[in-house]
């Protein structure tokens, strides 16, 4: 539910209202501008009628959420969110961000390789894996601890904030301490009590969409991390199921606006896992970034065909710089700094 109160509403009044929805068991989110206040309930308003709430001859307006998610929801926050990466910033009118590196962090050498090649091609984040889910457990499923390091040793050296993926609870201390964005991968986007425990932290998530979720099924899952406190949530589509068989998944671009109109939160786009292929990756990224998107996640490496994992997908440095000099210019055009 939400309720804007009359210009010039006393803040004796607004704290009134705010002490009374409180004593019902409601979360009261208090938005200010200059000449509203808006109040967001989030929990069990059946029991209120929107006549006794209007009632009140502060109260000016009163509209029931019919959406499942409320802390996520554009009504209850107008303004963009805008999250901040040890100074780098996403979302709203901030530059367009961009997320490289490797799929798997290979080794300390490696990692500071591609860290300054990414940085060097436009960059401002490194991303890397230390904990990779496979479809196979035969498959290298990653470096862990050492991977992280390897990623904060680059940090160090590069200045670029780095973003890794979180696969169970059980590091939540690892990544609390060390990585900047920690990343839910799509196998894990509705593994909730995950979602409960990244809730807690803070850090910025990264949530990518799932293989087969709807776009309410997504947001319903930043839902349940902002509803653990950590607001600080990214939003990142990279595909999904479907019957084609010519691209490793489909790239819902039409989520970029549509995640825009229902929500607050930013939202990047991962054109590497949704094409599978480096030679689609190029004309995604930049279809991204007319469609709206505030960032890129874009696997690179500087010998694809010896990449420890998903090498078929990633680009080499420079035609990573290429796609990033030519994502500028669409930025440009839409009126977005790159």
């Amino acid at each position: 539910m939400i309720i804007s109160t009359k210009k010039g509403t006393p803040q004796v009044e607004l704290d009134r209202i705010i002490d009374n929805f409180e004593k019902q068991g409601l979360s009261v989110t208090l938005i200010r501008g200059e000449d509203y206040n808006v109040f967001g309930l989030v929990g069990d308003t059946t029991k209120i009628a929107e006549k006794d709430v209007l009632a009140n001859p502060w109260v000016d307006n009163v509209t029931r959420v019919s959406a499942p998610y409320k802390r996520a929801n554009r009504l209850f926050h107008p303004e963009d969110t805008v999250i901040d990466v040890r100074g780098v910033q996403v979302g709203a009118t901030a530059p367009v961000t961009v997320m490289a590196g490797p799929c798997s962090i290979e080794g300390a050498e490696h990692t500071m390789r591609m860290a300054q090649l990414v940085k060097a091609g436009g960059a401002t984040m490194l991303r890397g894996g230390a904990y990779k889910p496979r479809t196979s457990p035969y498959s290298f499923q990653g470096l862990g601890t050492e991977g992280i390091l390897d990623m904060v040793r680059a940090r160090e050296a590069t200045g670029l904030p780095i973003v890794s993926e979180l696969m169970d609870e059980a590091h939540i201390d690892e990544f609390e301490e060390y990585v900047d964005v920690v990343q839910i991968g799509a196998r894990n986007m509705q593994n909730f009590q995950l979602l409960k425990a990244v809730g807690k932290m803070h850090k910025p998530v990264l949530l990518k969409r799932g293989l087969a979720n709807t776009i309410e099924e997504w947001i319903m899952s930043a839902e349940y991390i902002m509803a653990g406190g950590n607001e600080q949530v990214i939003l990142c589509e990279r595909g999904i199921r479907t019957f084609e068989k010519y691209t490793r998944n489909t790239l819902d671009l039409s989520a970029i606006p549509v995640v825009k109109e229902k929500t607050h939160l930013p939202v990047i786009v991962d054109p590497s896992h949704a094409t599978g292929n480096y030679k689609y990756v190029q004309s995604m990224a930049m279809a991204a970034v007319a469609a709206g998107a505030d960032g890129l996640e874009i696997e690179v490496h500087d010998n694809p065909q010896c990449a420890w994992s998903d090498g078929a997908q990633c680009l080499k440095p420079d035609l990573f710089a290429e796609t990033i000099e030519k994502c500028r210019l669409i930025a440009h055009a839409v009126g977005r700094e790159m």
